[in-house]
């Protein structure tokens, strides 16, 4: 199995980042082959000049269509997630979510944005056509300590993201591959 990690947040470190990197720790504890992608993997000019054509972005073009899930993060700026994290959904093809499971996952200053996971990027991924988009896991920025360094979470995060990795990790297993790559 191969998973994507999609860190939204323009700043690095970050608690979103902290976040990808428990769920990759995780993952791979199970067996799962786990990709990292980060906003800084891309070329500031590419993203906002939408260059469909950017070396970075027929790369993780590549990485999606190979993969079986995406855990994408992000933190929510103005009741929304990040811009950044936009303009790049924006330049991915219509159906780049086709046939993969998707987990997002948000941070924020207070748990009042804790809706823009559910009415702003969920809406995102739909359009990108996912096949399963799951219940997301939204932190607020007091639950993740040391997220520069070792993150530390506190023990309801914790059991929220255990339990958001498990339905995760099931909903991966009983996916099935395209047609096209199964014959």
């Amino acid at each position: 199995m191969r998973v994507i990690t999609l860190a939204g947040s323009p700043r690095y470190p970050s608690r979103s980042t902290a976040l990808l990197s428990l769920c990759q720790t995780q993952l791979e504890k199970r067996g799962v082959e786990v990709i990292p992608w980060n906003l800084h993997n891309f070329q500031p000019e590419d993203l906002l000049y939408a260059r469909f054509d950017s070396p970075a972005l027929q790369a993780l073009k590549q990485d999606l269509e190979n993969a079986d899930g995406v855990i994408v993060a992000t933190p929510v700026y103005k009741a929304s997630f990040s811009g950044a994290l936009k303009t790049l959904l924006d330049l991915l093809p219509e159906r780049a979510l086709e046939h993969k499971v998707v987990l997002p996952l948000a941070t924020g200053g207070t748990v009042a944005h804790m809706l823009a996971v559910d009415y702003a990027l969920k809406p995102v991924l739909n359009a990108l056509k996912a096949q399963e988009i799951l219940h997301g896991v939204f932190a607020d920025d007091s639950q993740i300590s040391h997220y520069d360094r070792q993150p530390e979470v506190n023990q309801t995060l914790a059991a929220r993201l255990d339990e958001a990795l498990d339905t995760f990790w099931h909903a991966l297993s009983r996916r099935r591959p395209p047609l096209a790559k199964a014959v």
